[in-house]
């Protein structure tokens, strides 16, 4: 086994560095220059560049301020009497390494787990799958990218035979008749993206989905476009009656289908018995506005139809993702020159997150473990036998329930993610945490889930590392180091080369990033996501001459920033129709209580609504990040329940009053929100908060069948108003975890 170059900190940072932002796959380009007179030691300014034209959104341009956090860790600690302590980082690593060898050897390698992020560079992600599967041999990996992009992924392998969020660069947008947006409010989550939907807008037709009237759904007033407000969990209804519409009204592009796709007569059968009045009933959506809907739709050419979360966050997520494209083939769009169909990727690297190692089926290049070609190509580059890589590991919700069980997980690492805020169910994860005999925390402060560890490793951030991530667009752009990371603080490339070493672990093990990523273009060559072409030394001399770098992207060609424009990718060049249903649900009970209109421990009335959760503009993720940023935190300082004013007016809440939203697995306490913008049958939460303002206390571990997605966008809660403590109940509250 061989440990690669010198650590990453022996670098000098330059004078400026162009980079990108921390947050989510848009990633807009900024320049970071030193500020040593400044509240953090580098400034930020927006950088020309496709995605952002040089615009930021708030918790961009104040992203450096984390980087000065008083907050910030910079020794490993060590859990001892039941309290963390500080300690070297030879005997953080060797109590990692001799509780790993012993739970091994007494239980198998598959007591042992990683929990990865959407947010690490490639060269982390990849390193972290390979540190899995061959220095630890167990299967039992997967990461917070489930929560993200699973359900579209697997609708875009299933029908396309690729996942890439966006098959085309963003600003095709630009040149847009007729948007369609179901389920995200990229106001909120990644606002530079607006400015690529302005045509559509000018020209009426940026058409948003949503069961709230979010900032995104505001923009289509003023014959901007339209909103459609469905009832929460019906998007699936929704899709299959347009697809009925334009079908029934010969809307569809015959020769599209006939040419490029297969099961159409199947298709034509499954929505048959979704005509409008159905659809109607279901939805809560007119009529009228459905079959315009559908006719603006194919009315011609610069249609464009996006997916994200709020339609995708469900148990059949999948199927939804899959009747969005459904309707999108049918009216001809994927591969067109000014049209298409695509999703937005949340996390900062999401899509390179789970292209190379971290999702439990998945080597990198997207192959596939359980294929033996695929493992015998991994497996040379590696430089091990192929048999003795592990088979196909479970998803995260199903992984997050083995925690602790017997014959289950004993021992679980997590780098970038804050699992007890992030994954449904918090206080079962919270007790699966508990229970383990080891947890391991990478993290650059005390997350909420570092706070349980019995070891936590201080790691590098952004500003202060070399690597790479790919965009929304499958765009694999640079990160750059602009400062030294502080003295005692290391890189995961380092941590996981020595843990690797300590466990004897064949193969070799670069910290150099570039190095990682050279290693990563080899295993990836051949692959679905094929990077064998390129480089940091290409990427820096693409980045200098404007050039874009879109996978697949194999040694000799020059990227492929559109797919599909000739063929899709099956065997037969062709795109499958898959025909899909919604699936019967049995009623969630909420808890014991008595339910709509009785009396209840809050000394007022209450009533079963469905709960949403969504993000603020001013937070990321579970907010490990941005609660810390005190513009931030001025700004959103604790989680609001948002309640249409007639369901507040009946349960006695007025604007500002503490609410309980309560079912059988938690409680949770917000401030209401009173607003017109959300239906009378709905309550929308934040996920972004902690402790006892947790929205994930109230969800269910259930998850789509198909690609692993958890619920999180329809949950059954009773509502009701609060004692009239406010702070105080607020503070004294249990914490997440109880």
């Amino acid at each position: 086994m061989t440990i690669g170059s010198p650590p990453s900190t022996a670098l000098a940072p330059p004078a400026a560095a162009d980079t990108h932002c921390p947050y989510c796959a848009l990633q807009c380009a900024m320049t970071l220059t030193p500020d040593p007179a400044g509240s953090a030691p580098v400034r930020v300014e927006g950088r020309m560049f496709p995605t952002n034209r040089g615009g930021l959104c708030k918790k961009g341009w104040t992203s450096a301020a984390l980087l000065a956090s008083p907050e910030r860790l910079t020794t490993p600690l060590i859990r001892d009497a039941g309290a963390l302590r500080p300690a070297s980082w030879d005997e953080a690593l060797e109590r990692i390494a001799s509780s790993l060898r012993a739970i091994r050897a007494a239980d198998g390698p598959d007591a042992v787990a990683v929990f990865g992020g959407g947010g690490l560079t490639n060269e982390k992600a990849y390193l972290l799958g390979k540190f899995a599967r061959v220095a630890l041999g167990t299967s039992r990996i997967d990461y917070n990218g489930r929560f993200c992009m699973s359900s579209a992924a697997a609708a875009g392998n299933r029908a396309f035979g690729i996942d890439r969020g966006l098959p085309f660069p963003v600003s095709d947008l630009d040149d847009a008749d007729t948007i369609l947006l179901l389920g995200s409010n990229v106001a909120a989550t990644m606002p530079p993206l607006l400015s690529h939907l302005a045509g559509a807008r000018a020209a009426g037709g940026l058409i948003v989905v949503d069961p709230r009237r979010s900032q995104t759904a505001e923009l289509t007033a003023d014959g901007a476009g339209a909103h459609l407000q469905p009832a929460p969990g019906t998007d699936l209804v929704l899709l299959l009656g347009l697809t009925h519409i334009v079908l029934a009204d010969g809307l569809a592009d015959r020769d599209y289908l006939d040419e490029r796709t297969v099961g159409v007569d199947a298709l034509r059968r499954s929505v048959a018995s979704w005509w409008p009045e159905r659809v109607q009933s279901a939805t809560g959506i007119p009529v009228a506005l459905l079959r315009t809907t559908a006719h603006r739709l194919a009315r011609g050419r610069g249609t464009y139809i996006l997916t994200g979360r709020g339609v995708e966050q469900h148990v059949d997520g999948t199927d939804t993702a899959t009747a969005a494209i459904n309707l999108a083939l049918v009216l001809g769009l994927p591969g067109r020159p000014d049209s298409g169909y695509g999703t937005l990727t949340g996390q900062g690297n999401g899509q390179g997150g789970r292209e190379h190692g971290q999702k439990s089926d998945q080597l990198p290049g997207y192959r596939k473990i359980a294929d033996p070609a695929d493992r015998a190509a991994v497996a040379a580059v590696w430089g091990v036998d192929p048999d003795t890589l592990p088979g196909s590991g479970v998803p995260a919700v199903q992984l997050l329930g083995m925690l602790g069980e017997p014959g289950g997980v004993r021992a679980l690492l997590v780098h970038g993610a804050n699992v007890v805020i992030s994954g449904p169910d918090a206080h079962a994860v919270a007790a699966g945490l508990r229970a383990l005999d080891l947890l391991v925390v990478c993290d650059f402060v005390l997350s909420d889930t570092a706070a349980l560890a019995d070891v936590v490793l201080p790691v590098t951030q952004w500003a202060e590392e070399e690597g790479t991530l790919t965009t929304l667009e499958g765009r694999i752009i640079r990160r750059r180091r602009a400062l030294a990371p502080p003295s005692g603080v290391r890189s995961e490339l380092e941590i996981l080369a020595d843990l690797a070493a300590r466990l004897d672990a064949p193969s070799e093990w670069p910290t150099d990033p570039a190095l990682v990523f050279a290693e990563l273009a080899r295993a990836s060559a051949g692959g679905i996501a094929d990077y064998s072409g390129l480089s940091h030394a290409l990427l820096d001399a693409q980045l200098a001459a404007g050039v874009a770098a879109h996978w697949p992207y194999p040694a000799g060609s020059d990227g492929t920033p559109r797919l599909f424009a000739e063929r899709f990718a099956h065997p037969d060049g062709r795109a499958r129709l898959v025909p899909v249903q919604p699936r019967e649900r049995d009623p969630e009970a909420p808890d014991e209580e008595p339910p709509h209109g009785a009396a209840t421990d809050e000394g007022a009335q209450s009533a079963l609504l469905t709960l949403i959760t969504g993000r603020l503009l001013e937070h990321y993720q579970s907010g490990a990040q941005t609660r810390r940023v005190a513009e931030l935190t001025d700004a959103q300082p604790r989680a609001r329940a948002e309640l249409h004013p007639a369901t507040a007016a009946r349960l006695g809440i007025a604007d500002g009053d503490p609410v309980a939203v309560r079912n059988a697995r938690g409680r949770v306490i917000a401030d209401a929100l009173l607003t017109e913008r959300i239906r009378l049958d709905t309550v929308f939460l934040p996920f972004h908060f902690a402790d006892a303002e947790c929205a994930n206390l109230l969800t269910a571990a259930v998850a789509d069948p198909i690609s692993g997605m958890p619920e999180f966008k329809r949950t059954t809660v009773v509502v009701a108003a609060e004692g009239r403590q406010g702070a105080g109940a607020r503070a004294g509250a249990a914490r997440v975890p109880a």
